[in-house]
């Protein structure tokens, strides 16, 4: 009998445990799907990408036969299904509906206040945008509201971030990257 204690893992420890596919999507394997259900945490992967479709496919079974209240999973199967299967992801995020519908980009650009600051706005919302990343600036904006009305206090700036001016205006970090000269792709790429 196996005397070795059985260790609880939270479920970001587990997803960080897992492979990451290009875009930063889990990528579950058998042992990672067989983990996450014994953990009973099927809640926090509403949806994953996979070379075990089989297994989803019977626990889809499963669950929808014995009317689990767990909910089915749904797969991707190539980079264009990532893509979709990124955006459906980034629509549930738990985020407040004046977010969800708030003008980031105008938001933003009203910040700036010299010409300079305003042309490298612009250029950083059009990298942005480039890499349909606009909603992560909604989303952190968010966040940072949530942060600062929790009076909870979060770093300085840390690694690549701090080359992105937008994330200045917006709180994210304190390092203002016009004045250190930081390129945006630094971050962007």
């Amino acid at each position: 009998m196996d005397q070795t204690p059985h260790k609880k893992h939270s479920i970001q420890q587990s997803l960080t445990a897992v492979e990451l596919n290009h875009q930063s999507i889990p990528i579950l394997k058998e042992k990672d799907i067989l983990e996450l259900i014994y953990q009973d945490k099927w809640d926090a992967v509403k949806s994953c990408i996979t070379d075990q479709k089989d297994y989803i496919e019977k626990y889809n079974k499963v669950v929808t036969e014995n009317k689990d209240n767990f909910g089915t999973l749904t797969t991707a199967d190539n980079d264009e299904d990532v893509c979709g299967f990124d955006q459906q992801n980034r629509m549930s995020w738990f985020m407040p509906t004046k977010y969800k519908d708030f003008d980031i980009e105008n938001y933003v650009l009203s910040l700036a206040n010299t010409e300079q600051e305003q042309e490298r706005v612009k250029y950083e919302l059009d990298l942005f945008k480039t890499y349909a990343m606009l909603d992560v600036l909604v989303f952190l904006k968010y966040l940072v509201d949530t942060l600062r009305e929790k009076q909870i206090v979060w770093g300085v700036g840390r690694g690549s971030s701090v080359a992105s001016y937008v994330l200045y205006l917006i709180g994210v970090h304190k390092v203002n990257s016009l004045k250190y000269n930081l390129d945006p792709k630094e971050f962007l790429r």
